[in-house]
């Protein structure tokens, strides 16, 4: 089974319903999550998600200690990149331990309604090894760890308790963001490019 394009049955509305059950969900291997890690830790939409969130700080000068020109974007870039790296090695291993899936399975042929909720529920949820939901603690620990422990390595300025918090708020808020990309962007790629023919 996939990860990210997965897709749910479309009989129910209900995510949980809609949701693979024990006989149609495949629990992760460990060679999944592996490149599970590499994926989302590097791949494309993790990296151009960088560039905006570097371009951004630098833009601002956020934070002031690593200035506002190209070695300031790179400083932010490695800073964001390790962020993003220290949360998704904690959610895998951690995740490891009891079956907790970091994988995003699509509602795809749900009603509008129901995507959306499945792009909401799957930001704070996770298929376990039976293939049911429940709290996605691994993602938790990996959010609010990395975001902490990188205290360490940023500048003073951005390094309090209250930052590495406002940091993990922005983490869900991105966690949803990508969900919803991973959900909705097939199929707006599809109509583009049909249109296109």
């Amino acid at each position: 089974m996939v990860a990210t394009g997965q897709t749910a049955p479309a009989h129910s509305m209900s995510i949980r319903d809609a949701a693979p059950n024990a006989g149609s969900y495949e629990p992760i291997t460990g060679r999944q999550r592996a490149q599970w890690f590499v994926r989302s830790t590097f791949g494309a939409e993790s990296l151009a998600a960088g560039t905006f969130t570097a371009g951004f700080g630098t833009a601002r000068n956020r934070p002031e200690e690593y200035g506002p020109h190209w070695d300031g974007f790179g400083k932010r870039y490695g800073i964001r990149l390790t962020g993003v790296a220290t949360s998704h090695a904690i959610e895998g291993a951690a995740g490891s331990l009891w079956g907790e899936d970091p994988r995003y399975f699509r509602a795809t042929g749900q009603p509008i309604k129901g995507r959306i909720k499945n792009v909401v529920v799957m930001t704070f949820e996770a298929r376990q090894s039976d293939g049911s939901l429940a709290p996605a603690y691994a993602r938790y620990l990996g959010n609010a760890g990395s975001n902490f422990i990188s205290n360490a390595w940023r500048a003073d300025s951005a390094s309090s308790a209250g930052d590495a918090s406002v940091r993990i708020l922005l983490g869900i808020a991105g966690k949803m963001g990508s969900n919803a990309f991973a959900e909705f962007w097939p199929d707006v790629r599809k109509y583009i490019f049909r249109k296109k023919h």
